[in-house]
């Protein structure tokens, strides 16, 4: 089974890694329905205009040295370097890193003229590469033009910038790079240490980590695979996505068999290590494939999400999660099955029982005083959800805050002397009904009402396609494109303007950055309202189906939902209120809920199956819910300390956008594990006692060996 998994991981991961670029659709506008007015017109952009789907815009920014205002010479210079660039083919940089196979990216680009500043400061050229921006290979190839415009204009005594799109995209990456090195290092340490702190073994510090990374390769190599096989494609931050999921769940998992492992040889010293890790996968296992489950049919709701990257995103994650469950039911437990107490050395612990330590006292105190654990949580929870009020949604890019790349710099340039929106026009397209042919006459009624809507700072001349049966007016807001100001712009009066003055005849779209966006808000909004019920209605069914109770899923449900209004309003509070953002991201409230409700339901069912477990043996209903606490938390709270760690390291990013994920989903976690499951349900089980499994309480087994009279006082009353 072993020698199995390494092959099937490495296979996998390394096909992933070849063919992960060619599966990821870059942009958001494909992701959108056909019947939005910003798909529309992306539709008109590339069957009339020639626009590729796989396009990588970018502006190039053309001035003199010294700051003064760009002579007739300049110009003819400018002119004579942009012819030369767009007529050279730029072949792709190749390096010893490479990886077999990889997709040669060398091409020519499209290079064209665009507007001079009114004070003849600068001028712009539009160009165009092919390729998916996030492909190290396309990034390489941009880099080889930018060097060779670079020295193009530098021989005319000329200097570029380079910004929009493509220019962006490498710009972060590059500025990322030693962040996110050290960041991946920092929380990989932490990891270990914490297995090391928690089980003072150097094979349980290091075994989980290479089990989950090679589970997670084969899973995120088979997700790409069946998206190529498909014809799906993927968001570029879906598989980085799934490699957070996947290496937080998966450790979680084999910390749970982990702990339970050591409690098995812990009470039978003479047990075969195969025996004992048979025995533990049996247990565990159940509460493993329903916690999995839930997460799989949390994500499985997003495939009747119209937004598509909604839509892809849920049955990805749903399919790397099976492949996860796959490995720890068989490669994990053959992992401790072959080595046995070795995979506790050199600790020796094993050869005798712990102390009660914290879990103790925490699971005595929860049977002792339950209501005012449960009142506390409550308050807790309450004040958080306060941050609720007055929350607004964020619906624009999240771009870097305080990263002053060159790209920013060079956008910044343009927008002190053309509109904000000049380095990402929005594009008004009419195409002909009656198949009477466009000209700029027929359309210049649109262009002169857009020109005097509010808002806009210009208009380009029309652009006529090639067949004479569509036009393209590209209109300069004085706004960004990406802000919300350029949102409700476009949403409202560009489209009305659009609707009442298109000519007769002909039908017209709105197109660009901005309208895009207002789409996606729209489209967003209609998924939420669909998919948090169906998710949370499959569940609750999953939890009724493995609690064969129907008290205990609805204490789990509502304790869940506490934990995700805490957790969103606390990330209000923090980031629309205190760092006086826009509001949160659009995306925050599903993630939120598919994360935090999905995993958090991950560890409110461990805690179940142990809460059931101990009521099975005769004694007291809160002495059952003492020892659940002690022998639990340890699992719960390591396993949510290292889900945290892994989603806290998104929160250093300079992306608003992935601070706010990575800041909400850890914190969401972490009340589920510290909070919720290891204090508010054990303590509401505790005042339920064993009613809590009502119709169905657990039937009482006298005949076990754990079953004995507990060897701590647990000072509760009986009853």
């Amino acid at each position: 089974m072993i020698a199995l998994w390494a092959v099937l991981g490495i296979g996998l991961a390394l096909l992933g890694q070849m063919f992960v670029f060619r599966a990821t659709q870059p942009g958001n506008d494909g992701f959108l329905p056909p019947s939005y007015d910003s798909a529309a017109a992306h539709r008109i952009a590339e069957e009339s205009f020639g626009a590729r789907p796989d396009s990588d815009p970018l502006t190039v920014l053309v001035a003199r040295e010294d700051g003064a205002a760009l002579s007739a010479s300049d110009e003819r210079g400018i002119e004579e370097v942009s012819g030369r660039l767009a007529r050279q083919e730029i072949a792709m940089p190749r390096t010893e890193d490479d990886l077999p196979f990889m997709e040669d990216h060398s091409q020519t680009p499209r290079v064209a003229l665009g507007m001079t500043a009114p004070d003849r400061s600068f001028r712009l050229l539009s160009v165009e590469l092919k390729g998916n921006p996030q492909d190290p290979g396309v990034q390489a190839t941009y880099k080889e033009f930018r060097e060779r415009a670079k020295a193009g204009f530098r021989e005319v005594g000329l200097r570029t910038g380079f910004t929009g799109g493509l220019a962006a995209t490498v710009d972060t990456a590059d500025a990322e790079e030693t962040r996110s090195a050290v960041v991946g290092g920092v929380v990989l340490g932490l990891i270990v240490l914490l297995h090391v702190l928690v089980f003072r073994s150097v094979f349980a510090a290091l075994l989980p980590l290479l089990a989950v990374t090679v589970i997670g390769g084969a899973a995120a190599g088979a997700v790409v695979l069946a998206s190529i096989a498909g014809g799906i494609r993927l968001a570029p931050s879906t598989p980085g996505l799934i490699n957070v999921v996947l290496m937080g769940i998966g450790i979680d998992y084999f910390l749970f068999l982990l702990f339970r492992y050591r409690e098995q040889l812990r009470r039978h010293p003479g047990q075969c290590a195969r025996r004992a890790a048979t025995e533990v996968a049996g247990r565990v296992g159940t509460a493993v494939t329903s916690a999995a489950l839930t997460i799989v049919a949390a994500f499985a709701t997003l495939g009747i999400a119209t937004f598509g990257q909604f839509r892809v995103l849920g049955p990805a994650i749903a399919v790397s999660v099976l492949v996860m469950l796959l490995g720890s039911l068989t490669l994990m437990p053959a992992l401790l099955a072959v080595t046995g107490r070795k995979m506790f050395w050199p600790s020796r612990a094993l050869g005798h029982e712990p102390r009660e330590g914290l879990a103790g006292r925490l699971g005595r105190l929860t049977a002792r005083r339950p209501a005012a654990l449960v009142l506390a949580s409550l308050v807790m929870l309450g004040a958080l959800t306060a941050g609720l009020a007055g929350m607004r949604m964020d619906y624009g890019q999240s771009g870097a805050d305080g990263e002053r790349t060159a790209a920013v710099e060079t956008a910044a340039e343009i927008t002190r002397a053309l509109p904000a929106g000049a380095a990402d026009p929005t594009s008004v397209f009419v195409t002909t009904k009656d198949g009477a042919p466009l000209d700029a006459e027929r359309v210049a009624g649109l262009a002169a009402a857009l020109a005097r809507v509010p808002g806009v700072g210009g208009t380009a001349p029309t652009v006529l396609s090639g067949d004479g049966k569509a036009a393209r007016i590209d209109l300069l807001l004085t706004m960004e494109s990406g802000g919300q100001q350029a949102r409700d712009l476009v949403s409202g009066p560009l489209r009305e303007t659009v609707r009442v003055n298109q000519p007769a005849g002909t039908e017209a779209h709105v197109g660009g950055t901005a309208s895009v966006f207002a789409d996606i808000a729209v489209a967003v909004d209609k998924d939420l309202k669909v998919i948090f019920p169906v998710a949370a209605a499959l569940i609750a069914v999953i939890l009724l189906v493995l609690l064969r109770s129907v008290l205990a899923p609805v204490v789990l449900m509502l304790a869940v939902g506490l934990g995700f209004t805490a957790t969103l309003g606390a990330s209000a509070l923090v980031f629309q209120h205190l760092l006086e953002r826009p509001g949160v991201d659009f995306t925050l409230p599903l993630v939120l809920f598919l994360f935090v409700v999905a995993l958090g339901t991950d560890y409110n069912i461990l805690i179940s199956d142990r809460l059931r477990e101990e009521m099975e043996r005769p004694g007291p209903a809160r002495a059952a819910v003492a020892r659940a606490v002690r022998h639990t938390t340890p699992a719960i709270a390591t396993a949510g300390l290292v889900l945290a760690a892994s989603f806290g390291s998104l929160a250093v990013s300079p992306h608003a956008g992935t601070q706010q994920t990575g800041f909400a989903t850890a914190l969401g976690i972490l009340l589920s594990a510290l909070l919720l499951s290891v204090v508010l349900v054990p303590a509401l089980a505790a005042l339920l006692g064993r009613s809590l499994w009502w119709p169905l309480r657990p039937r009482l087994h006298a005949d076990r060996p754990e079953a004995a009279a507990p060897t701590e006082s647990w000072k509760v009353p009986v009853g």
